[in-house]
């Protein structure tokens, strides 16, 4: 179990909003997946941004989001777009 901010893309910031959506560590992250965090998060805040889905799944890859192959980008988009 490591710290949310210690994945690559995770600031301080989107460490205290994942823990408020109860997503405490670097493991609940791995666990959950990107598109069930973002979720949470939408749900709690309502204006969840695409930026933030591609860094969630960076992070889970240990990568920066920037670097996300664009097949992983296109299907993030098409998951971000549905919820519009």
């Amino acid at each position: 179990m490591g710290k949310l901010s210690e994945l690559p893309n995770i600031g301080k910031t989107l460490e205290k909003r994942l823990v408020k959506a109860g997503i405490k560590d670097a493991e609940d992250l791995k666990q959950i997946g990107s598109k069930q965090a973002f979720i949470k998060l939408r749900l709690l805040e309502g204006d969840t941004c695409f930026n933030s889905l591609c860094a969630l799944e960076g992070a889970i890859q240990g990568i920066r989001w920037h670097n996300l192959d664009c097949e992983t980008k296109e299907e993030l988009k098409r998951f971000f777009d549905s919820f519009k």
